[in-house]
């Protein structure tokens, strides 16, 4: 949608200068009039080089922008201001230009007769299947503002445990890279250094010493072009092949069963399905497409095939609980809570219980995570310095016997 470039009078006679989104210059004029501005100018935005066009292209929507966003609308809404009124104030103050953006073409297609949640999926950037689904429901059920809140804390809770993640995560990237790093500048530097002192001395090298510098001479050599491509080669390798059914299914059923991160990737994929699920139901959104919306967002092709083989269970009538065992990638407690929820029709309140707890669950599992991970990265780390150390002193001490 073509960008337009306007210098308008506001309701207290201060001229400035709006950019917004629409389908042609009529349409700009009519949306800014209706905004409450006078236009004195308008004019098509240059289509040249734009670097704040080029920023906002590789710019991302993160769930923390999504949540702000949707805490805010709800706030709006729920205060009786228009959907149009509410979009402009929200898209004036927005940090992220992305999202500034398709609030931007959204307001305008809303004032041209468009539903809110149509608006929205012509965004898919910032606005996902679920997010526009639960709109979707709060504007048939008349509820926008209940199913707005209802998304900002789901979006909240997301966040929340991405980042719980990301933290137990941080340590041990962050002494790896050091620990990589450590060892390779004192394999390029230092050891061949010591080479000269001991080919002058003319001792016979131990078999470490002589393995260091053959990675000492590999490191410095052309040599090291051929294992970056190695790398490259197994990385590009490894995203063709889990882009492939077989192996996003293989590599996910894998990650399930790692020591130490499956249980965490498990414990994480049921508190998201949990609170996704019981977030669309709750509002409104039929059973199946909250079913089809979940398996698209799960993250996991294992979890995704469960979920999709639960709602094949209750197109035929059967029960999502006993369709989710038969996998048997979701745990026996979270099964049973389901069974209940069904059986008593509190599905939606069981599967929040159920998020609350498996949240909770992950939080420790990130705790006994990072205390485990911490004296690993430390014995690496002394590992690997320890190592060059004792390349270099052992041909040392074959010197001094020889002088003794």
């Amino acid at each position: 949608m073509p960008t337009f470039v306007a210098r308008v009078r506001d309701s207290q006679g201060k001229s400035r200068t709006e950019k917004i989104a629409a389908g042609s210059l009529a349409q700009a004029r009519t949306n800014l009039r209706q905004q409450g501005y006078v236009v004195q100018d308008l004019k098509k935005q240059d289509q040249g080089f734009d670097f704040k066009q080029l920023k906002t292209k590789f710019t991302s929507v993160s769930v923390k922008d999504k949540a702000v966003f949707s805490r805010q609308f709800a706030a709006l809404v729920n205060a009786g201001v228009a959907i149009v009124r509410s979009l402009g104030v929200l898209s004036e103050q927005c940090s992220n230009p992305k999202l500034k953006q398709a609030l931007l073409g959204i307001s305008t297609d809303v004032q041209s007769g468009v539903n809110l949640s149509e608006a929205m999926r012509k965004y898919p950037d910032c606005f996902d299947g679920l997010y526009v689904s639960m709109v979707q429901a709060g504007e048939v059920g008349g509820v926008l503002d209940e199913v707005l809140n209802r998304l900002a804390k789901l979006l909240e809770d997301v966040a929340r445990l991405q980042n719980q993640i990301k933290s137990a995560l941080a340590y041990p990237f962050v002494v790896g890279f050091l620990a990589v790093s450590i060892f390779i500048g004192m394999t390029v530097f230092l050891i061949p250094i010591f080479a000269n002192i001991f080919k002058e001395l003319g001792t016979e090298l131990p078999p470490l010493t002589q393995f260091m510098l053959i990675c000492s001479e590999v490191l410095r050599s052309w040599r090291i072009l051929v294992l970056i491509g190695i790398f490259v080669g197994a990385g590009i390798a490894y995203k063709q092949y889990y882009k492939t059914r077989v192996g996003r299914e293989t590599i996910d059923r894998l990650s399930l069963k790692m020591p130490l991160f499956g249980d965490l990737i498990q414990k994480s994929s049921v508190a998201r399905f949990s609170r996704t699920f019981g977030s669309l139901t709750r509002s409104g959104v039929p059973i199946l497409t909250s079913l089809e919306i979940v398996r698209d967002t799960s993250g996991n092709q294992v979890v995704a095939n469960a979920i999709n083989a639960a709602r094949a269970e209750i197109q035929q009538g059967g029960m999502i609980s006993i369709a989710l065992q038969k996998d048997k990638v979701f745990p026996p407690m979270a099964i049973q809570m389901i069974s209940i929820g069904e059986e008593t029709g509190e599905l939606d309140g069981m599967l929040m219980k159920i998020a609350d707890f498996y949240e909770d669950e992950v939080e420790q599992a990130v705790k006994a995570l990072t205390s485990v991970l911490e004296p690993i990265m430390i014995v690496v780390l002394g590992g690997m310095v320890g190592t060059i150390l004792l390349s270099m002193y052992l041909p040392m001490f074959k010197v001094f016997d020889q002088l003794g």
